[in-house]
């Protein structure tokens, strides 16, 4: 029997990073809930006390900038010096200025060399999934996910008052013959109050978070917990480590289980098939698995921008496939895979984004990608 170790990460919404994603977001879903057609291509840095943004806006609405960074970084939970962050005092600068139009003909309908709406830009995209958990998701980065949402959600309800916004989780599971066995380790660093203990604090979070969380089939005597390893993490958030929009995109998948085509997703209007063909990828390789064709399935698409047709389908099932099949001709047959079909198959020009802009943008079910509405469409086209 083939055994082996996987491991995924995950950052919690204080994390520098994650605070520059959901700031971007939070820009895209103001100017979505005004204006539906905005163009939007926002990022932001964060260090002490200031925030960056900069990017390219293409709307009928103005947006106060400086108010929703300061409203994303208030629900964070950086609200005051003494955590390294404050959302009331810390700078704002913004460079914005409108989307080329260069850019604009290819998304254009009729405007560049293709009549139709085209990609926004060139790119690869993946989507995955397994029968690993209920949501379709590896297990790894689910619980890596759901370990730092269930700290949050303890920092918020003041379990203790000694838990901090920044965090980072680590869980790695036993597979044999590519099936999961057990978790062999956990990893959880949390920002904590200075005078917290480090007992207290290990004692808190294995016992009333990870035992809580995790699976107990999965979880045995042999289990490793390493809680803050290094025995102080004080300093934490923008005042530990400069954040930028983009910079946890394997964490905002699928854990290294799955390749990633480079793209970031948050800032992002549907236009860019960075972010709504990776969501379609998602979908497609999802409907895949719960209709039965397959354990697990990795989906590629690569469009040009200025054309609507992706240039390249790649269906991978791994040998798990019920019955051999065409499965990217399926996949053209079936799914919307044009950036115009993708958004409104989809519903993707609303203000849907902030929320995905932590703990994954994949294997939460009020996510429109998540449904398997398909399913007995393929299962008509593979099994009959």
């Amino acid at each position: 029997m083939a055994s082996f170790l996987f491991t995924s990460e995950s950052v919690s919404e204080g994390h520098p990073d994650k605070i520059c994603d959901q700031i971007s977001d939070g820009v895209l879903d103001k100017l979505l809930a005004n204006d539906r057609m905005s163009r939007v291509a926002c990022e932001a840095l964060v260090k002490t006390g200031l925030v960056v943004l900069a990017g390219e806006v293409t709307s009928n609405v103005q947006v106060d900038y400086g108010r929703v960074v300061r409203e994303v970084i208030t629900d964070i939970g950086y609200t005051d010096s003494s955590v390294g962050f404050d959302a009331k005092t810390c700078g704002v600068l913004t460079a914005i200025e409108e989307q080329s139009d260069d850019i604009a003909i290819g998304v254009d309908e009729g405007s560049g060399l293709h009549e139709e709406q085209g990609a926004g830009d060139q790119g690869i995209v993946f989507g995955y999934a397994c029968d690993e958990t209920d949501e379709l998701m590896p297990a790894t980065i689910s619980y890596a996910h759901a370990l730092l949402r269930d700290l949050a959600d303890k920092r918020r309800q003041n379990k203790v008052n000694f838990l901090r916004p920044d965090a980072k989780s680590q869980v790695t599971a036993r597979y044999v013959d590519n099936r999961l066995l057990a978790i062999d380790s956990v990893v959880v660093s949390s920002q904590h109050h200075p005078d917290a203990k480090h007992k207290d604090l290990q004692e808190f979070i294995i016992e009333q978070c990870i035992k809580k969380v995790l699976p107990s089939v999965l979880v045995n005597d042999d289990t490793k917990f390493y809680i803050n390893p290094t025995g102080r993490f004080v300093v934490g958030g923008p005042q530990g480590d400069c954040g930028l929009t983009g910079r946890k995109i394997v964490v905002d998948t699928y854990g290294g289980h799955c390749p990633h085509g480079g793209g970031a997703f948050s800032g992002k209007d549907p236009t860019k098939v960075d972010r709504s063909a990776c969501y379609v990828a998602r979908y497609i390789a999802k409907n895949l698995v719960a209709a039965g064709v397959c354990r697990r399935c990795m989906v590629q698409l690569s469009y040009v921008i200025g054309m609507a047709e992706p240039v390249s389908i790649f269906v991978e099932t791994y040998n798990t496939e019920q019955r051999k099949a065409d499965y990217s001709q399926l996949v053209r047959e079936v799914f919307p895979l044009k950036p115009k079909e993708i958004i409104e198959v989809l519903d993707l020009r609303r203000p849907i984004y902030r929320q995905t802009a932590s703990y994954g943008h994949f294997g939460r079910a009020n996510f429109p990608w998540e449904k398997t509405d398909l399913v007995d469409k393929i299962k008509e086209k593979v099994f009959s």
